[in-house]
């Protein structure tokens, strides 16, 4: 399996990035701190989000950032992203590492600590654990999770997890206190004035959280 960084991890939204193209936007905070991309696109059309992975792909590449797709196996093979990321409701992890191989990146999200013990068998190298925090930027979230439920799925998980839903800034040193392996964030980098500060700032709280001096 790749290796790979869940510290600071920029899950896609082109409509919060403001009119600005969404290359643009992900370019800058790859530049400022991004260790990780999942590219998620509800609403685009398959010949679109192919095109849209590979100009991310592209734009990430010089960096060393990998390129996850969010759902869309056949969009991810078709660009060569890095993996995949996963729900509940679609394809199942052993069935997306059947097709992928043993390299690529594959992350599940779980919505509870029950989920998490029953994903301890799959195929999967992170989960992706949240709401932590009420979120906006997701219409179907589930129910909140919070700090005590992230440190029962990182208690459970087996394996790193990171936490998403609702972070910034100002809660994101909870969320590695409660034992989180980095920070998913969507408004937080593509609604930010400055993506690349943005994403700074928050390399910066993950590594004072771990103890690391820049």
């Amino acid at each position: 399996m790749k290796r790979f960084d869940l510290s600071v991890y920029l899950v896609t939204d082109r409509p919060l990035c403001g009119g600005r193209a969404l290359i643009d936007v992900v370019a800058e905070a790859a530049a400022g701190g991004v260790t990780l991309v999942q590219l998620r696109e509800k609403e685009a059309g398959t010949r679109e989000f192919v095109e849209l992975a590979r100009a991310v792909k592209k734009a990430l590449a010089p960096l060393g950032v990998p390129l996850l797709v969010n759902d869309r196996l056949d969009v991810a093979l078709a660009c060569g992203a890095d993996g995949v990321h996963v729900g509940q409701s679609d394809m199942h992890p052993s069935d997306a590492r059947a097709i992928l191989g043993p390299g690529a990146i594959i992350g599940l999200s779980v919505e509870t600590p029950e989920l998490a013990r029953a994903a301890r068998d799959f195929p999967v190298d992170y989960l992706g654990a949240g709401p932590v925090f009420p979120t906006a930027t997701k219409a179907d979230a589930a129910p909140v999770l919070g700090l005590s439920g992230l440190g029962e799925v990182v208690g459970l998980a087996g394996r790193p997890v990171v936490g998403i839903g609702g972070i910034g800034p100002a809660n994101a040193m909870e969320v590695l206190r409660a034992g989180a392996h980095g920070v998913a964030v969507v408004s937080a980098l593509c609604a930010a004035f400055s993506p690349r500060e943005a994403a700074r700032e928050l390399l910066q709280l993950v590594r004072a959280a771990r103890g690391v001096q820049d």
